[in-house]
C-alpha cells in the first residue's frame, strides 16, 4: 500500500525524540521532569463536583457548537479580558484542546491557491508543531520566520520577501511565546495587522499562555483589532484552559473570529470535530467564569519566576519570560546541553533545536534548552540549581 508523500519528511516529534537522546543513558541523580509544559498546579476542587452534578450527560451526545452556557463563558471571559465583544451564537467555536482548532482552523479556511501559486503559512522559528503540520496537510508551503535575539524572540514578518508575503495564506503566532516567554506589544499586532491587510492573509493568534504573566497582563490581538475596526475575519484567536486553569486533561480550548470563519470552521467540525462530552461543557463554563482560582495561579507562576531570577541571575545571556512558563536558557549546544544535564544530575530538560527548523547553526533553537517551570517551586528550584551548577560552572 501507498502513503501519502507529504508527511514523509517530518522531523521525529520532540519527546520521542528525546527519549532517544536520553533513556539509554542512566540519569545521574533523582529524576526531576522539565520537558513537558504540563501544568502540575491543583485546579479548583470544584470542577470534578460539577462534572459528577451533570454525568448524565455521558449518555447523550454532546452539542458540537458547544452549550449555551458554554458560549456564554467564553463571551464573558472575552469581555472582561480584552473589551471584546463576541457574540455567543457566531464569533466563537469550542474546541477540543487548542491544538484541534490550530490544525482544522487550516483545513477550514485556507484556499488552495493564492495569486495563481501554491500559497504559504508563515510560522516562527523555533514554533508549536501543529503549525507547520496543518500547513502541509492542505498543500500549502511552510515558511519560518526566525523568532531570534536580534528580532526580539518574535518573528519580524514584515521583513520577509514579498515574493513569499504576496503567495501568503496565513501567519501562526504565538504570544506569549512558546518558548520564549516574550510578549507581542499593541505596536507589534498593529504593524501585523497592517501587513496583513497589505498583503491579504489571515492571522492565527495562539494565545494560550495569556493568563500566566509577571506584572501586566499580556495585549491580545482582540483589544487592538476592536480600536482599530478591522474586520474580525482576518484574525482567528485561540484560547485555552490547560493553563489558565491547570486542566490539560479536560481539552477544553476556543477559537473566536469573526461570523465569516466561524461559520466555516463550524461547518467543517460538524463532520470531522470531536465535540466535549457534555459534563465536561458543563465544567468548562464555569471554569471560565471563574477569575480566584486563576489569580492565585498566577501567583503561584510569579513566585517561580522570581525564584528563576534569583537561581539564574548570575548566567551571562539569561533573560527570565515575560509570561508563560518556560525558560529558554542560551548553551552552547542544546543536544549535548541536555544529555550532560541527565547523566550527571537526572534534571531532564528539551534541546531548543527540537523545536525549529533548519539543520546546525541554522536553526534557532540550536543554542538553546527549554525547561518548563511546571513543578512545584521547591522541586523546581532544585532543578534550576543542578541546572545551573552543571551547565553554568
Amino acid at each position: 500500500m501507498d502513503f501519502p508523500e507529504r508527511f514523509s519528511n517530518l522531523p521525529v516529534y520532540a519527546f520521542p525524540r528525546l527519549r532517544e537522546l536520553l533513556d539509554a543513558h542512566a540519569p545521574g541523580g533523582d529524576v526531576i521532569h522539565m520537558t513537558i509544559g504540563e501544568p502540575k498546579h491543583a485546579f479548583p476542587s470544584w470542577v470534578t463536583d460539577t462534572i459528577v452534578q451533570h454525568a448524565a450527560g455521558f449518555n447523550s451526545y454532546p452539542p458540537n457548537e458547544g452549550s449555551e452556557d458554554l458560549r456564554a463563558a467564553y463571551a464573558g471571559w472575552l469581555a472582561r479580558r480584552y473589551g471584546y465583544a463576541a457574540d455567543p451564537d457566531t464569533h466563537v467555536l469550542p474546541l477540543n484542546g487548542t491544538r484541534e482548532g490550530l490544525y482544522n482552523v487550516a483545513m477550514a479556511l485556507l484556499p488552495e491557491t493564492k495569486n495563481g501559486k501554491r500559497p504559504v503559512v508563515i510560522a516562527p522559528n523555533p514554533f508549536y508543531q501543529v503549525y507547520m503540520v496543518a500547513a502541509i496537510s492542505v498543500g500549502a508551503e511552510p515558511v519560518f520566520a526566525p523568532a531570534t535575539a536580534a528580532t526580539g524572540h518574535l518573528p519580524d514578518f514584515a521583513s520577509m520577501d514579498p515574493e513569499i508575503l504576496n503567495r501568503t495564506v496565513a501567519v501562526y503566532i504565538c504570544s506569549p511565546a512558546n518558548p520564549q516567554g516574550t510578549v507581542a506589544t499593541a505596536q507589534y499586532w498593529n504593524d501585523l495587522l497592517d501587513l496583513a491587510e497589505q498583503y491579504d492573509f489571515r492571522i492565527f493568534a495562539d494565545e494560550c499562555y495569556s493568563e500566566i504573566f509577571r506584572d501586566q497582563a499580556p495585549t491580545g490581538i482582540l483589544e487592538v483589532l476592536r480600536a482599530r475596526g478591522s474586520d474580525p475575519d482576518r484574525v482567528v484567536a485561540f484560547h485555552s484552559l490547560s493553563k489558565r486553569s491547570n486542566l490539560p486533561g479536560l481539552r477544553s480550548g476556543f477559537a473566536v473570529s469573526g461570523p465569516g470563519n466561524i461559520a466555516r470552521m463550524k461547518q467543517l467540525r460538524a463532520y470531522s470535530g470531536a465535540p466535549l462530552p457534555a459534563p465536561l461543557q458543563a465544567a468548562a463554563a464555569r471554569v471560565w467564569a471563574d477569575e480566584v482560582h486563576v489569580e492565585e495561579n498566577r501567583r503561584l507562576y510569579q513566585e517561580k519566576f522570581l525564584a528563576a531570577d534569583e537561581v539564574l541571575g548570575v548566567v551571562q545571556g539569561y533573560r527570565g519570560p515575560e509570561a508563560g512558563f518556560f525558560l529558554w536558557l542560551p548553551v552552547d549546544d542544546g543536544e549535548a546541553a541536555a544529555l550532560k544535564l541527565w547523566t550527571e544530575t537526572g534534571v531532564r530538560v528539551l534541546p531548543g533545536a527540537y523545536l525549529a527548523q533548519g539543520e546546525g547553526s541554522a536553526n534557532p533553537g540550536k543554542g538553546y534548552i527549554r525547561v518548563a517551570m511546571v513543578a512545584e517551586k521547591d522541586q523546581m528550584v532544585r532543578g534550576l540549581i543542578a541546572l545551573r551548577d552543571c551547565l553554568y560552572k
